[in-house]
């Protein structure tokens, strides 16, 4: 209590000068005026004391709560504010004082606008990053293929804990990759879209159908943003190839059509006008080169179907006249060159594979013109040969009309077309002379022509070869005949000279009387067998005298085919005797 006393003195009269010493002071007064003893006012002198100090106590309390709020404050502010200089990747701001001074409170109000300014640096990056990446999610979910209002599409979240332009940039540039991406995107679409309407107008389909058919939003009346997801452009590209797929389809089969139609034209002679009904399908460039719309209709190639079905029908009722027009043909280019035919045997055979559906028309027709042009390239290289063939059966005409016409005795006798057999038998001389040079040049080219072909070269089924040997033969047979004769016949006359001068000398009168009545006139002396007279010449041949009074040869004629044929008859059985096994072209 002396302790308590003490500075009671000194509190008291503090106290008196406020309210509590007013208070304490009136309280002594009733104490007095009560009579209250010494230790009951020491008591509650004590009592409000240790009052005074709980209201203190609790003052404080509160004092140092307020501090260490005050502290807390500025301790998260100066958090705050390192975060967000962290999080904005900001090194600091020139509000900010760089160092602490004064109370807490100062401490606390000089640091507020430097974070108020931070905050709102971050509330509008955070603005900036929400706004990216929104519209980074809305082009990811288009390129994915779903929809903006696709509940399924996640909340943005924005880390706050990078909100530096750094990263602010990674979005941007992600965005504008998106972006490119999305372009590039829509131009395949666009230009898948094109392509198919492209290709559905030249093959006559409906191209609104086949994009609906891809995806709905690919309609330019729905309404709908595109679709441009991978699987939508993987769809898109298989529609185009299965189009293009099928307009090549389409193009090898009107080829194919338009060969099958050239073919059947060109078989059956048909009319230009018909032709060019179908000239768009006929004609190669016009395939190559298709974009007109229809081009390529699935009506276009059943027309094309349905005119090829009724040229085939009429093919198997023409076939027969044009199967015998090119035989004609080349019968008559064999006969022309005097080549071997095709047996008809082989034709019949052709004619039975064709019925058993072992060959068509058009190759048999096509066999016909390589058989034509086979014989047509024999011919040629047969051309000069036959000339010469053709000269020599001329050349041996005229030898056998000079034969007969030497064997005429009234040869020389005056009479109308004497001298034109004359000039006749002058021209045949100059041939006859020349057939053996003839022979020889044509037996050499014939030779030639054989080792250039490898085959015997026949001349109406008969080697020619073998035809102008045995020629050659007969003629130097002829010639020894000849010479035998006329050694016989000088001989005789050399006889007939012997008995005649034999005769005249045991009757030289007679012969001198013989010798003056042909002096004086009146008789010739005449060779013996050789007869006189002009109107009946004995020929060789009864039927067929060598002088016909002035209607005679003009000179030499041509002959026909058939006489030389005779001759080539005549001889074949000769020739074929020697050579016993038969020749093949």
């Amino acid at each position: 209590m002396g302790s308590f006393q003490t500075p009671m003195a000194t509190r008291t009269a503090a106290m008196l000068e406020t309210s509590c010493g007013y208070l304490l002071q009136e309280l002594q007064m009733i104490w007095d005026e009560v009579g209250e003893d010494q230790f009951e006012r020491e008591k509650v002198l004590v009592d409000l004391e240790h009052e005074c100090l709980q209201v203190y106590r609790r003052k404080v309390d509160n004092a140092n709560m307020s501090r260490s709020r005050l502290h807390q404050e500025l301790a998260d502010s100066e958090a705050q504010y390192t975060h967000l200089l962290l999080s904005l990747d900001e090194r600091s701001l020139p509000t900010r004082p760089e160092k602490m001074a004064g109370t807490l409170k100062e401490q606390l109000g000089a640091i507020a606008p430097a974070l108020q300014k931070l905050q709102m640096r971050k509330a509008e990056r955070m603005k900036q990053f929400r706004t990216v990446q929104s519209q980074i999610q809305k082009i990811a979910a288009e390129i994915a293929g779903q929809s903006e209002y696709d509940d399924s599409l996640p909340d943005i979240i924005v880390n706050e804990n990078d909100l530096s332009l750094k990263k602010l940039e990674e979005y941007q540039l992600e965005l504008r990759r998106l972006h490119a991406d999305k372009n590039d995107r829509l131009e395949k679409v666009k230009n898948y879209i094109n392509t198919i309407q492209n290709l559905s107008a030249t093959l006559g389909m409906d191209p609104s159908m086949i994009i609906t058919k891809v995806h709905p939003s690919l309609n330019e009346l729905s309404g709908l943003s595109k679709n441009m997801s991978d699987r939508i452009l993987a769809k898109l590209n298989s529609t185009v190839e299965s189009l293009e797929a099928e307009k090549q389809s389409r193009i090898e089969k009107l080829r194919n059509l338009g060969n099958s139609l050239k073919n059947l034209w060109e078989l059956m002679d048909t009319p230009y006008i018909e032709r060019q009904l179908f000239s768009h399908i006929s004609s190669s460039t016009s395939l190559t080169n298709l974009s007109t719309p229809g081009s390529l209709a699935i009506t276009m190639i059943e027309q094309a179907e349905a005119e090829v079905e009724r040229l085939d029908q009429l093919k198997a009722s023409k076939m027969k006249e044009l199967l015998v027009k090119k035989r004609t043909e080349l019968e008559e280019i064999c006969r022309r060159s005097h080549m071997e035919v095709p047996s008809l045997s082989e034709m019949e055979h052709v004619v039975s594979s064709i019925k058993r559906g072992e060959m068509d028309y058009a190759d048999l027709l096509k066999s016909m013109d390589e058989q034509i042009a086979r014989a047509e390239d024999e011919a040629l290289s047969r051309k000069m040969i036959m000339e010469k063939v053709e000269k020599w059966a001329l050349a041996r005409d005229e030898e056998r009309w000079l034969e007969e016409y030497n064997m005429d005795e009234n040869r020389y006798t005056v009479s109308r077309g004497a001298h034109k057999n004359l000039k006749r038998a002058e021209r045949a001389r100059v041939m006859v002379n020349k057939i053996p040079a003839l022979v020889e040049s044509l037996i050499a080219k014939t030779k030639s022509w054989e080792e250039e072909r490898k085959k015997v070269f026949l001349y109406d089924e008969v080697p020619l070869l073998a035809l102008m040997q045995e020629y050659n033969k007969s003629r130097h047979e002829k010639e020894e005949d000849k010479q035998r004769r006329q050694r016989e016949k000088k001989l005789a006359q050399s006889k007939v000279v012997v008995l005649h001068e034999s005769v005249m000398l045991t009757r030289p009168s007679t012969s001198s009387r013989r010798l003056d009545q042909s002096v004086n006139g009146g008789f010739k002396r005449v060779p013996t067998g050789i007869q006189f007279g002009t109107s009946n010449v004995k020929s060789p041949n009864p039927n067929k005298p060598i002088v016909n009074d002035g209607k005679g040869s003009q000179g030499p004629k041509k002959l026909p085919p058939s006489r030389f044929d005779r001759y080539l008859k005549e001889d074949r059985a000769s020739s074929l005797s020697r050579f016993s096994s038969p020749f093949s072209p």
